[in-house]
């Protein structure tokens, strides 16, 4: 089967419209809002303000859409907060581009705390309306686009309740993919037989039809695509890819040739984010250090009293790509043969009282903010396990790997999930790995910040000893 793929996806380009008009719609009231209080302040619109008029057009651009101010899904109350950390983003690359460039003394603090204030209120007051009329064009196209699935079997059914309950497509229900007596399927209607797919088209008023068959009737769906050419409808095909653990999947094209992409990093498919997230990690990691600084001293003498033995305590662990590091903690045991590693459990007698305390309010991991900085590990990220736990756990946990193709972290979607402390049973581990390869499906700075924010509310547990 030869196929000449589109050049673009329409949907995608209705989101990219979406975007650009919100984004130069705000963006443009908060430049129009820096130009006014310039000239209500000095008369003139000087170069140095010209030149910050610049930098915060084209800055604002990348970190609107890094965190996807402006994305449609969202509700007023998340699309505003990504909006305020979108603009508080900008307005610290611009502080620390003028602090790099010593030119922060030829500005107005007046106009630009103005500004910064104002500029935030301006931008939420046309993100409201027009998001609004966005969501509402939106929704009256799918109400428009009536569907159907060719399929009865369970990835149809799985389609099915997808589309229901995620996309709110208006779904007419399910086509029988051969003549054979219909299968009763009380949730999802069998409106007719594929021999009758024009009729059903027409009747039911389809303007898009999803191909959801087993991989072995690839000869079936060739002859309803071809079939179907020359019909008012969009027909969408689904491959059935249940039995593969996919990994940051996406389908892309190849020099007009359509890719799926079954296994790849999403740091490697948006370097961009990879450096932005990178940055942050650092920059974060340095600040927190200092912080924290009487709090690492204060523990780290606590720990050289508790017992005999090194403040730090160091082990080999696997980071991105699968590579061997040193990750720092705090020493909460008491020195012993570490030949055979075995994870600490309730009553664990290696464990000091000094120890006891500081595993159990997560203060022995702290240290690894000096792994961040180095860079070896991230803030957020699947947590990293001892050599010894990824040898034993490769060969009964599917992709169980996979989850060392992003950095490890500090905190993690499953620490924040429950899913901390001793993993004394396989299916416990299993939960671990979905969710660190959750976390790499649907990675952004957006998630990072939220793993963030709830991770102080799960430190203490009764499961971590």
């Amino acid at each position: 089967m030869t196929l000449t793929p589109s050049r673009y996806n329409p949907r995608n380009r209705n989101r990219s419209l979406t975007f650009w008009i919100q984004w130069l719609v705000g963006i443009a009231a908060a430049l129009l809002l820096l130009i006014g209080l310039t000239l209500a302040k000095t008369t003139d619109f000087a170069p140095h303000y010209r030149v910050l008029a610049v930098l915060a057009l084209l800055g604002s651009l990348p970190v609107y859409q890094l965190l996807r101010v402006y994305d449609r899904q969202t509700g007023y109350l998340t699309g505003s907060v990504r909006l305020l950390g979108g603009w508080l983003v900008l307005l610290a690359i611009l502080a620390i581009a003028a602090f790099v460039t010593k030119t922060s003394e030829l500005y107005s603090r007046e106009v630009l705390l103005q500004w910064s204030l104002l500029g935030y209120g301006l931008q939420f007051a046309a993100f409201v309306p027009l998001h609004h009329l966005s969501r509402r064009y939106h929704e009256r196209l799918r109400q428009e686009r009536r569907a159907a699935i060719v399929g009865t079997g369970e990835l149809a059914l799985e389609l099915a309740e997808k589309l229901s309950r995620n996309r709110q497509e208006p779904l007419q229900g399910l086509i029988q993919p051969n003549d054979e007596p219909v299968k009763d399927r009380p949730l999802y209607p069998v409106i007719g037989a594929v021999s009758q797919l024009r009729d059903l088209i027409a009747q039911h008023e389809i303007r898009r039809l999803y191909i959801a068959l087993p991989a072995a009737e690839m000869a079936q769906v060739e002859g309803l695509y071809i079939d179907l050419l020359d019909a008012s409808v969009d027909v969408v095909w689904i491959p059935d890819l249940a039995s593969l653990v996919m990994l940051n999947h996406s389908v892309t094209e190849i020099e007009g040739l359509p890719a799926i992409h079954l296994n790849e990093s999403p740091l490697t498919r948006y370097p961009t984010s990879a450096l932005l997230k990178a940055t942050l990690d650092r920059v974060a990691a340095a600040l927190g250090i200092i912080a924290i600084s009487p709090l690492l001293i204060g523990t780290a003498i606590a720990v050289k009293l508790s017992s005999p033995g090194p403040v730090l305590f160091r082990q080999p662990r696997h980071g991105m790509n699968g590579e061997i590091f040193q990750v720092l903690k705090f020493r909460s045991m008491k020195v012993h043969d570490d030949k055979e590693v075995k994870q600490a459990q309730r009553n664990d007698d290696r464990i000091t009282a000094v120890g006891r305390f500081i595993r159990r309010t997560s203060i022995d991991e702290l240290p690894q903010l000096f792994n961040v900085l180095k860079g070896d590990m991230s803030l957020v990220g699947p947590r990293p396990h001892a050599v010894a736990h990824n040898d034993y756990y490769s060969h009964k946990i599917t992709a169980y790997m996979a989850r060392h193709r992003i950095k490890p972290g500090i905190t993690g979607l499953a620490q924040i999930s429950g899913y901390r402390g001793e993993t004394e049973t396989l299916d416990k581990m299993q939960k671990r790995v979905e969710l660190d390869l959750q976390y790499i499906n649907n990675w952004s700075v957006w998630l990072d910040i939220k793993i963030l924010l709830k991770t102080p509310f799960t430190l203490i547990s009764k499961d971590i000893y």
